[in-house]
């Protein structure tokens, strides 16, 4: 769009940062992607690097049966939220649109069905917590999630399949006060992670 402000920074002036970790073609060029100033001019690889010294232990898996469009945005919120990993059982082909090229920043692994999520999780002793609105789920808001906790979603619409119910440790459900059965995949998502950061993110 004409007139439309542009995002980011400009070429850097010269001389350049005698620094490592920047990218020669963003300062010629200018950074215009989506990321905070600290890493403005970063080669990826290095903010991967980065983000790897500090990320949370929560980790994230999706059921992918029907290429949803909310996995983007679930991806993207796991970026921001520095999440360890994400995993995408199911199709391994994914809606990447609305997670803006963020899931480079992390770690996404690939389990082709729930059986081998589920040997994974026990492998590396981390709790399926399963957040939809099913029968036998509890609050969100009264439960403490556990500090390797594993939040897995479904798809939009059928949520969780039957046999990722059996799956998880233990079922949430975000409390509704409107007319709605369900919210948003993509919203559901940012309130279970923001619920676990309340507790156990690092300023």
């Amino acid at each position: 769009m004409a007139g439309a402000a542009e995002h980011g920074v400009g070429p850097h002036p010269q001389p350049w940062p005698a620094d490592p970790r920047l990218d020669p073609e963003l300062l010629a060029e200018g950074d215009r992607r989506n990321v905070i100033d600290r890493y403005r001019y970063w080669k990826l690889d290095e903010i991967v690097t980065d983000l790897d010294r500090d990320r949370h232990p929560l980790r994230i898996a999706i059921q992918n049966w029907e290429h949803d469009f909310n996995i983007g945005s679930m991806v993207r919120t796991a970026n921001a939220f520095n999440v360890a990993g994400v995993h995408i059982i199911g199709r391994r082909r994914w809606n990447r649109r609305g997670a803006m090229v963020t899931d480079r920043y992390l770690h996404v692994q690939h389990h082709a069905d729930v059986a081998d999520f589920a040997s994974w999780l026990t492998e590396h002793d981390y709790s399926a917590i399963g957040v939809d609105n099913l029968h036998g789920a509890v609050p969100l808001e009264t439960t403490e999630l556990p500090q390797r906790a594993c939040l897995v979603f479904g798809s939009e619409g059928p949520g969780l399949t039957a046999e990722m119910v059996a799956a998880c440790d233990q079922l949430v459900a975000i409390t509704q006060y409107g007319s709605t059965r369900s919210i948003n995949a993509g919203a559901a998502a940012a309130i279970a992670m923001y619920s676990w950061a309340l507790r156990w993110a690092r300023e």
